[in-house]
């Protein structure tokens, strides 16, 4: 009798280190195998042209494009591989994010080792997964109407959103997602419109109690923050 054909995988994050650990993670099972890395998300999308790839495992903090935006590239492909996201955020905005963007499962990188094995299994059989933390914090969410506002954005607001939190300047923002200056700015408008804030010290203080940003980031960002 033949073997099943392993799952093939690539592994996707910005830490060399990071993605050795996972690898060895990964191929401690017979059934996957890791057959390419990447260090961004474009190095990940290109990456998936070859149509050799099963599961892609994508982590969403990443320098240049953004796990959210490689998902959504990734997702459009004829035929398109798999995408589970496997990363540092618990909070459930960034989980129902994926999903617009088309992932297929969301586990938290402080989930036991076993459920990174289990979710990759079941993605891979095209089955929506989500660790039990962000299943919880999804569910606990919609009770929420700041919570539900911030599910009301787009995947590109959202990237936006994510951007200008970590400091980044519109015309950087502009370069980073491939879109018109004007067009960030209007995208920008439109978060804060959706989210109810007047200005962006609105905008970080809704952020920090939503917990899209946390108070050890909000050292780095305070600074590139407009006074008053």
């Amino acid at each position: 009798m033949n073997a099943s054909p392993r799952i093939r995988v690539l592994l996707v994050d910005d830490h060399a280190v990071v993605r050795a650990g996972y690898r060895a993670l990964i191929e401690s099972e017979p059934r996957f195998a890791v057959v390419d890395e990447a260090e961004d998300g474009e190095r990940a999308y290109r990456r998936t042209h070859a149509g050799d790839i099963d599961v892609v495992v994508l982590d969403l903090a990443m320098p240049g494009q953004g796990g959210l935006s490689a998902a959504q590239r990734i997702a459009a492909r004829e035929p398109a591989p798999r995408v589970l996201v496997f990363s540092m955020h618990a909070h459930p905005s960034f989980a129902a994010q994926a999903f617009a963007a088309g992932a297929l499962g969301y586990v938290t990188k402080s989930s036991p080792p076993a459920t990174l094995l289990e979710a990759l299994a079941s993605v891979a059989q095209g089955r929506r997964y989500l660790s039990a933390d962000i299943a919880q914090a999804l569910a606990l969410a919609r009770f929420g109407s700041a919570h539900a506002r911030l599910e009301t954005l787009t995947v590109r607001e959202f990237e936006v959103l994510r951007l200008l939190l970590a400091a980044h300047a519109v015309e950087d923002i502009a370069a980073t997602l491939h879109l018109s200056v004007k067009t960030v700015r209007n995208l920008h408008y439109a978060v804060k419109r959706k989210l109810e804030v007047r200005d962006d010290i609105e905008l970080v203080r809704l952020a920090l109690r939503l917990e899209v940003v946390d108070l050890v980031d909000f050292a780095a960002i305070a600074p590139a923050l407009p006074a008053g």
